[in-house]
């Protein structure tokens, strides 16, 4: 499949991508090499991976990291539960210490967290790694070896080859830096805010009930919101939710009824001190720029 094909069948899901993020996933499928994709949030990192899972007609796993992340939560774990119970059963069977071990470190007492699961699937499926960036150093590191060679070594079973390669997409918000050995390993995308013209696409596309002339005004006063002195600028996510209650509440222009679009800023602001920011004023300066 060529980038052209494939930002053809993201589109159909809904996702609007320019050439370069297509044309990163298409190598990204070609070399089996993670895909590292950093940006502001809001900005469509993780309907990457949603949309190339829907594309490609594969499963999404979904690893959502976070402080203090673990093997246990990102691998494998064993059931405890189920292993003192067959145990309990075996009491009275005549079999060694060393065979009821054998015994319980089978497969089918073992929990297959996402890295594991994504490895041992017989289709290759989607793994989305959320957020890299908010897990540990620690954890990085351990990430980059299950990367490096797509396998996991379980002390009580030996090592878990990959049955496939999955498609693995990583995304990062920048919060700390990211190792250099990791980089190495991924190819790169940085996804930025897009264009008018991308974003009216996408709004197009995701939310067919918005007219064309409210799609546009809105499009063009979320563009001119968010290079205003924000804390936190609205994302695509926060376009589409707005589009849909303006489309919902029956507008057909943003300046239809001020008063009731006002009302629908809590869409688009989501802080206190952005909501002090944007003052009528500053609302009704936006608003002459989008019609």
């Amino acid at each position: 499949m060529n980038w052209r094909d494939l930002q053809a069948k993201l589109r159909a899901t809904g996702y609007i991508t320019d050439p370069d993020l297509a044309m990163a996933i298409v190598l990204m499928q070609r070399l089996k090499r993670p895909l590292l994709i950093e940006g502001e949030a809001g900005v469509g990192k993780t309907d990457v991976a949603k949309a190339l899972a829907q594309a490609l007609g594969a499963d999404l796993i979904r690893l959502q990291c976070y402080e203090g992340l673990d093997a246990n939560a990102a691998v494998y774990e064993w059931n405890y539960q189920r292993q003192l119970l067959a145990i309990k059963v075996w009491e009275g069977e005549d079999l060694s210490a060393d065979e009821k071990e054998e015994h319980v470190f089978q497969e089918k007492f073992l929990l297959k967290r996402p890295l594991l699961d994504a490895i041992t699937r017989t289709q290759p499926p989607v793994l989305l790694i959320d957020e890299i960036d908010r897990a540990d150093e620690e954890f990085e590191a351990y990430l980059l070896e299950v990367l490096s060679d797509f396998q996991v070594s379980i002390p009580e079973m030996g090592t878990v080859a990959a049955t496939s390669i999955p498609h693995v997409v990583l995304t990062s918000n920048s919060t700390r830096e990211l190792s250099d050995a990791l980089r190495r390993r991924c190819l790169y995308h940085w996804l930025d805010y897009p264009s008018e013209e991308k974003e009216l696409a996408i709004v197009e596309a995701r939310v067919p009930e918005a007219e064309a002339a409210l799609a546009g005004q809105i499009v063009r006063f979320v563009q001119a919101l968010r290079r205003e002195d924000l804390e936190k600028k609205p994302g695509i996510a926060e376009t589409l939710d707005w589009a849909r209650a303006l489309a919902g509440l029956g507008a057909r222009r943003i300046d239809e009824d001020l008063d009731e679009m006002r009302q629908t800023l809590m869409c688009l602001l989501k802080t206190r001190n952005d909501r002090g920011q944007v003052t009528p004023e500053v609302v009704d300066r936006l608003v002459a720029k989008a019609v």
